[in-house]
């Protein structure tokens, strides 16, 4: 792979993550550090009554890639059961450990990634938000 691993629409999308405030009294909390790199996610959510993500916050403190994985998460998080929370989350880890061809179904833009594939080093911050989104849901659904 060609790419350069911190291109344009990488470095967009870290930029302009959405929910950057935590939740004041959220229903679910996970926090989640990378020990290879440092990068910390905090994220907060509430869930309907169906147990459905309804509102998310989050604090992110990760490199360039972790922040865009974050971005994206976030961007297509409301509304998802905690199912489809876990599904997601283990379909980025098989497509980044090269399990899977292509990154999750249903959550537009994370094949930007794809210049990070070959850098395995990268690749505990871009799970990051997926593992932290999936703990709070599961968090928020069993209290």
């Amino acid at each position: 792979m060609n790419a350069p691993l911190y291109n344009t629409a990488i470095l967009r999308l870290a930029a302009t993550a959405p929910f950057q405030q935590r939740l004041a009294a959220p229903m679910g909390t996970a926090e989640k550090r990378s020990p290879v790199c440092g990068s910390q996610v905090a994220v907060d959510v509430d869930v309907d009554d169906a147990g459905r993500v309804a509102a998310i916050g989050m604090a992110v403190r990760a490199c360039a890639l972790g922040q865009a994985s974050a971005s994206l998460m976030a961007t297509h998080a409301v509304g998802r059961s905690l199912a489809e929370l876990v599904a997601a989350r283990d379909a980025l880890a098989a497509w980044l450990a090269g399990e899977r061809t292509a990154p999750p179904d249903g959550w537009p833009g994370l094949d930007l990634l794809t210049p990070a594939l070959p850098h395995s080093a990268r690749h505990p911050s871009i799970r990051l938000a997926f593992d932290a989104v999936a703990d709070a849901t599961r968090q928020a659904v069993t209290r």
